[in-house]
């Protein structure tokens, strides 16, 4: 079994409250569901212009699961709304 994690960095400069930030963050969570990942905001919970999301997959194959990551980073590159400071993704075989 072949675990893939993608653990994203957000930087959202035109929110100017938390509310306005959680609509950027379901926008991007909405889309990546189509990739059937696990999704979650993981960190800066509270801050309004920065948030933390991490991206889960499960597959049988190394290769799979990194095509997987690869498609949420690009979903979230398209983002007009956030700006992408950091990323770290991880393939661990199980």
């Amino acid at each position: 079994m072949i675990l893939g994690t993608l653990k994203v960095r957000l930087q959202i400069p035109g929110s100017s409250s938390l509310k306005e930030k959680r609509k950027v963050v379901k926008s991007i969570k909405d889309r990546l569901l189509s990739l059937n990942a696990s999704v979650a905001e993981v960190d800066d919970l509270n801050l309004w212009q920065a948030a933390t999301i991490g991206i889960a997959v499960v597959s049988n194959e190394a290769a799979h699961a990194n095509e997987m990551l690869d498609k949420a980073l690009n979903i979230i590159t398209m983002n007009m709304n956030a700006e992408i400071l950091n990323s770290e993704m991880e393939i661990i075989h199980l």
